[in-house]
């Protein structure tokens, strides 16, 4: 059971941090060609997100894999457990790209 519950943290971190490594790297490429760094941060981070979840699940295939054999095999806690995954990735993804929105408005209290 302590394998599921490391996966389930492991999969929340790596959604998180690919949603904050891409912003901050994309926003460190605006510096470099002059844009906005905080507006691409966020377009970035909201644009990787679904990307974000299917790095942190280990590829969209193996996921299908889990579910297509709770659904047709009838291992319904897998099932169960894949869908656990999926949300605990997508909260994640959401929770990176909150923190990015919050360096934006941070950014807008900060620079006034």
């Amino acid at each position: 059971m302590s394998s599921f519950y490391s996966n389930f943290i492991q999969n929340f971190l790596i959604a998180f941090g690919v949603v904050i490594g891409a912003s901050l790297f994309s926003g460190l490429g605006a510096l470099i060609t002059d844009k906005p760094p905080l507006k691409v941060m966020t377009d970035v981070a909201a644009s990787i997100k679904i990307w974000a979840i299917a790095a942190s699940l280990g590829g969209t295939f193996s996921s299908f894999a889990v579910i297509e054999k709770g659904l047709f095999e009838g291992e319904i806690r897998t099932l169960i457990r894949q869908a656990f995954f999926i949300l605990i990735s997508l909260t994640g993804a959401n929770a990176g790209y909150e923190f990015v929105r919050l360096l934006q408005r941070c950014g807008g209290i900060w620079g006034k």
